[in-house]
């Protein structure tokens, strides 16, 4: 058996996975490929859309910002492309995306709590140090925000995990590696 994820042509989607490629396209002038891989189920697309279109407490540049220490974390290049992009939409330049990927943020003492808690419960798969919740709540976040935060790496995770398997081609510009030196002298601010 062939163990390859090609890319779906519309007509070799079911029609209600055809339905939601055609939003896709008329909302973002294409559709992207990990969602083209996830049409090779007949539920988990619109599973997947209706996760990931759900209401949060945290803001679009917490979303972002959690999004890609998640995907940094998870060694996820296909997410970490598409949510740096998305990120400066959201008014996360990038700087602060690479700042963020390395797990902190030195301009922003509450995004900073943010990262660092999502950096630890995907890192330790929610094995934490409870100083971390404290911090986190101290900067005014909330038991709601923790469960959106668990929430959104969950979803996440299932997009990185999904990359991870199919190794479905990126199709958006690559994001830029960290490098070793920058990771340190960010690490020691």
């Amino acid at each position: 058996m062939e163990h390859t994820f090609s890319i779906l042509k519309k007509e070799e989607v079911s029609e209600k996975n055809r339905a939601l490629f055609e939003k896709m396209e008329r909302s973002f002038g294409k559709v992207p490929n990990l969602y083209n891989v996830i049409a090779y189920s007949e539920h988990a697309l619109a599973a997947y859309l209706q996760l990931e279109e759900s209401p949060t407490s945290l803001s679009t540049k917490e979303t972002e910002a959690v999004n890609l220490v998640v995907s940094e974390i998870n060694n996820c290049l296909y997410c970490l492309s598409a949510h740096t992009i998305i990120a400066k939409s959201a008014g996360i330049s990038a700087e602060m995306a690479l700042e963020i990927r390395s797990g902190h943020v030195s301009s922003d003492e509450k995004l900073d709590r943010l990262v660092k808690l999502a950096k630890a419960i995907t890192e330790n798969r929610g094995s934490i140090d409870e100083s971390l919740l404290t911090l986190f709540f101290g900067v005014g976040y909330t038991r709601e925000n923790l469960v959106d935060l668990i929430m959104l790496i969950g979803d996440r995770t299932i997009s990185n995990l999904l990359h991870a398997v199919t190794q479905v081609p990126i199709d958006f510009p690559l994001a830029k590696e960290i490098s070793d030196q920058e990771t340190f002298n960010q690490g020691n601010h």
